[in-house]
């Protein structure tokens, strides 16, 4: 099934989990339990991520393949442009289609680590709106979904010329929208009024990820390009040496923050697991 036509059709938000794929063994049996335990929530689809320049991408359909077929949950495949001609590109997605998957979140994708700024594949393509138009023209049937970000691409000089760019994302073939995790609000209310103004109409799901260590935080700053709310540090400071107080304010601050959300009639709820069941299910259970 097509998360778009899913989704559409509810008469409420949708709520949808990420994985990544684990690099040992004993990741994946980990990873398998997790899934196993979210089943009992009933996301409405889960996505799976790969690693900087591709590095995980057979592991990462055999994910989905598992999780869709043996979980029965409708699986979004990631899929990046980086390192890749177009042959490749048109065989992986034929992969992808072979196995069943039926929706990928189209991304240009993060470089190798240490090896600098994205380079285009000579064969290949620029970024996510390239990919986007090339998988339509190709005639493969697939849901897609692409990213955003709240607080704009790090690559882009100012928000408005960045939603210019997502428009042009959008109009190669968009289904719906997945953003960048975010702590603030605020930010996400105007980035989807400045969407609007520009004739973005398609959905746009926030994508949430609580805080579960202190270490994290800039780490997300750096990552995700997105702010987080000095009081929200200053609290997590005063207790990142006691786990269970950390963990309790910070879920408070998502579960508030999800709340808000849905109170303003977003579209669902994207939670960023870290393969983690804990802190989804408690989030899960204070919001649906």
């Amino acid at each position: 099934m097509k998360i778009i036509n899913k989704i559409t059709k509810l008469n409420r938000p949708c709520f949808s989990f990420e994985f990544f794929p684990p690099k040992t063994d004993e990741g994946d049996i980990k990873l398998f339990k997790v899934v196993q335990e979210l089943q009992n929530l009933n996301p409405d689809f889960v996505s799976v991520t790969y690693g900087a320049g591709g590095s995980t991408r057979e592991k990462t359909f055999s994910i989905c393949e598992k999780i869709q077929k043996e979980f029965n949950i409708v699986t979004m495949s990631h899929y990046t442009c980086v390192g890749s001609g177009r042959e490749d590109i048109k065989e992986n997605l034929n992969k992808l289609s072979k196995i069943g998957i039926e929706n990928i979140i189209a991304l240009r994708g993060d470089p190798p680590k240490d090896t600098g700024k994205f380079q285009k594949h000579e064969k290949g393509f620029l970024n996510a709106t390239e990919l986007i138009k090339f998988i339509r023209e190709e005639g493969f049937e697939f849901g897609i979904a692409a990213g955003c970000y709240p607080e704009k691409h790090p690559d882009s000089p100012t928000p408005e010329q960045d939603v210019e760019n997502l428009k042009k994302k959008i109009d190669s073939g968009t289904d719906f929208l997945l953003t960048q995790l975010f702590f603030e609000n605020s930010k996400f209310y105007t980035f989807i009024n400045l969407a609007k103004k520009n004739g973005i109409n398609i959905p746009i799901i926030p994508g949430i990820m609580p805080i579960t260590s202190f270490s994290q935080i800039q780490r997300f700053k750096d990552l995700a390009n997105c702010s987080i709310p000095d009081v929200l540090i200053q609290k997590l400071d005063k207790v990142k040496e006691n786990p269970d107080e950390f963990k309790k304010i910070s879920l408070d601050f998502t579960v508030n923050q999800c709340k808000d959300l849905l109170q303003n009639d977003v579209f669902g709820i994207h939670l960023y697991t870290l393969n983690q069941s804990n802190a989804t299910l408690e989030i899960l259970k204070l919001i649906k």
